[in-house]
């Protein structure tokens, strides 16, 4: 798939690292197998117990599917108004459903908002086959691009979530996915915020968004809810709020293995909120601003500029804004050529003189190199230096 590269030289570096500063806030106590609080704005994990502890994933599984189903539609393999049949597979799947029969051909826009909002497994089904033409090639590139978005614990066996053996995950890695997937398919998120949905022709059964939090919380705009007898009740919920001199801020909830519904909707609420109260993001750079402009040797230019393509946002407790430093390392000299976007040294964000976050510095310009006379005269002017 066209990602696969692109995901294994940039993982999310945040996630390999829990918040673990001395004054970090203590999170609530969660009735839950498992649990991760995310904010990804700020790209760092800020609260979880047993995150790397396998687990069953149920129909959280569908966020894999939908990973894979978005990025045929980016590619142009498929298109959302291209009607797809129901075969005597995707009719027969227990569980939930959407109520499809192999009479219709149904609009993948209809079977995604199916598989989505009713969590339907026939709709997955036929959306799996749709795209990869089996089930089973289908769960190849599902365990394909869990591999390159560096899921190290998760292995596929069905698109749908159903108990299988082998067919588990982690809430480190459903925090990879659940963040990749709102990063790399912004325009078609949105079917997770869709409360209702029933598709024409089919019993209004089972036609309400499980993620009961849409309905509390309008700040919460996602994602998916799980649940089979051995994952207990599960969810990933997401929720933007706005913040003076940031914007938008979004942080990313995973609870696995509470006891019902009601109680993985309390858990993740409370996680939520105290994400947004017990730590505050700060920017301190926007996208693409220089972070440093420091002297290049050998090249058509003197100077250029170090960033990032994204704004650098960093979530400290709050309160402690005020002792946040930043450190910078880069080779001395730097000589061109540079292209644009290539890594030249690392920026370190401390707070209270403790690591906080590693990030990678680009280029954010190209260098070329200059001719023989330019090289010639800064190889003498840095030996004299």
């Amino acid at each position: 798939m066209n990602r696969l590269t692109r995901a294994l030289v940039a993982p999310l570096l945040a996630f390999f690292c829990l918040f673990a500063h001395a004054q970090a806030p203590q999170p609530p106590e969660v009735a839950a197998r498992s649990y991760l609080v995310l904010d990804i704005t700020a790209n760092q994990i800020l609260a979880g117990r047993e995150i790397d502890t396998p687990v069953e994933p149920a129909s959280l599984t569908k966020l894999m599917t939908a990973y894979i189903v978005f990025d045929a539609l980016k590619a142009k393999k498929i298109d959302l108004q291209q009607k797809l049949p129901v075969s005597q597979r995707a009719w027969k799947m227990p569980g939930s459903r959407m109520f499809i029969d192999p009479k219709m051909q149904v609009p993948v826009e209809d079977l995604i908002k199916g598989m989505i909002v009713q969590s339907g497994n026939d709709a997955t089904v036929a959306l799996a086959e749709g795209v990869a033409g089996t089930v089973e090639r289908f769960v190849e590139l599902m365990n394909d691009q869990a591999k390159a978005l560096g899921m190290r614990s998760t292995s596929y066996r069905n698109p749908e979530g159903l108990t299988s053996p082998g067919h588990t995950t982690t809430a480190r890695d459903l925090g990879i996915l659940a963040s990749r997937l709102m990063q790399d398919f912004p325009d078609y998120v949105g079917y997770y915020s869709i409360k209702k949905y029933r598709y024409e022709g089919t019993p209004a059964a089972n036609d309400t968004n499980r993620n009961t939090l849409l309905f509390r919380d309008p700040t919460v705009d996602g994602l998916k809810t799980g649940h089979t007898d051995a994952a207990g009740y599960c969810l990933i919920a997401t929720a933007k709020r706005e913040f003076p001199n940031l914007g938008q801020r979004r942080l990313l909830s995973v609870v696995l293995g509470a006891t019902s519904e009601n109680a993985r909707a309390n858990e993740s609420q409370k996680l939520l909120n105290w994400g947004y109260t017990a730590f505050e993001a700060v920017k301190l750079f926007d996208a693409n601003q220089a972070v440093v402009t420091p002297d290049i040797w050998k090249g058509t230019q003197r100077t250029v500029k170090l960033g990032r393509t994204q704004p650098i946002v960093v979530a400290v407790p709050a309160g402690t804004a005020g002792k946040l430093k930043t450190e910078v390392v880069r080779p001395e000299p730097l000589v061109a050529p540079l292209t644009k976007g290539q890594t030249v040294g690392t920026l370190k964000v401390l707070s209270a003189d403790q690591p906080l976050l590693e990030l990678p510095l680009l280029a954010l310009e190209p260098v070329a190199e200059a001719g023989v006379l330019g090289r010639a005269w800064d190889a003498l002017r840095l030996w004299i230096k």
